[in-house]
């Protein structure tokens, strides 16, 4: 077996159990963000098996890439790749959205390891993001910053002044990851506010922009590569095109999952379904 295709299998690994950490997490509380954990769980995966420089033993390292969770209700997916990559121990999703609980149900870096900013007022982590890719770069500090975001925060005005202010300070070390799954609360994020030509728009704000299918493993691979080794001076951002639930047909299909709530039984069902994907040398 080749580098490449290592590489390739050791992530699928890690995507499969992010999903069913998840899965796991939302059978604690018998709800939860479970959609977006299934559709963004192949983009945590390579983040955080693959593009992330890290030191799982010490979250506050210096020299860290920066991941900052815009999108705070992704926390579910957050904690479950933060178990993958041994920052938060397995033992901890058993107490997810509890009381005292280390895992919040909305992401709180006062609360976790790893976690580096409170999201969950949608818009914001751009903005964040640009502050620290400023700071880091003032530092002479060669660290990434990744910002992870929703299609919905696409509505907040202060995205695109984020997205201004980047291109403007020339921030090759942010990166941002944006998760189009095309659901709201609301509805279709489309249909709540029109956002197409994505690609053109961001490119027209002075960023390295690519589009891929975030739920197609080696593309996604293939893009935080590529977003990585740009010898432009100007941030990237990927569109990832998701499918909420996948992984989980029944899941997949529903009209609605931007939240989903489920009967005690589907969760093992869920489970199973997913089990029966399980990559070879993947352990549950």
């Amino acid at each position: 077996m080749n580098a490449s295709t290592d590489t390739r299998a050791r992530l699928a690994q890690a995507a499969w159990r992010i999903r069913r950490y998840a899965l796991r997490m939302g059978q604690v509380q018998g709800q939860g963000y479970i959609g977006q954990a299934l559709g963004w769980a192949d983009v945590l995966a390579v983040a955080y098996g693959h593009a992330l420089n890290l030191k799982p033993e010490d979250p506050h390292w210096e020299g860290r890439d920066r991941f900052l969770l815009s999108h705070g209700h992704y926390a579910i997916a957050h904690y479950a790749a933060l178990i993958e990559a041994g920052v938060i121990a397995e033992a901890e999703l058993d107490s997810y959205g509890s009381d005292d609980s280390r895992l919040p149900m909305s992401g709180m870096a006062s609360y976790t390891p790893g976690m580096e900013i409170s999201g969950g007022s949608l818009g914001q982590g751009l903005v964040i993001g640009v502050g620290m890719a400023l700071g880091l770069k003032h530092k002479k500090n060669p660290a990434f910053v990744y910002n992870s975001m929703s299609d919905g925060e696409l509505d907040e005005g202060s995205t695109w002044e984020a997205a201004m202010s980047a291109a403007h300070h020339r921030l090759d070390n942010l990166v941002c990851l944006i998760d189009i799954n095309n659901q709201q609360a609301d509805g279709p994020s489309g249909k709540v506010l029109g956002f197409e030509p994505l690609a053109d728009k961001w490119a027209a704000f002075g960023w390295h922009v690519q589009r891929v299918n975030g739920n197609d493993l080696p593309a996604v691979l293939a893009a935080f590569d590529a977003a990585r080794a740009l010898q432009e001076a100007k941030p990237r951002v990927i569109l990832f095109d998701t499918l909420m639930g996948k992984g989980v047909p029944f899941l997949e299909q529903r009209e609605k999952n931007h939240f989903i709530r489920v009967d005690p039984p589907e969760w093992q069902q869920a489970l199973a379904v997913l089990d029966q994907s399980q990559p070879e040398g993947a352990a549950a």
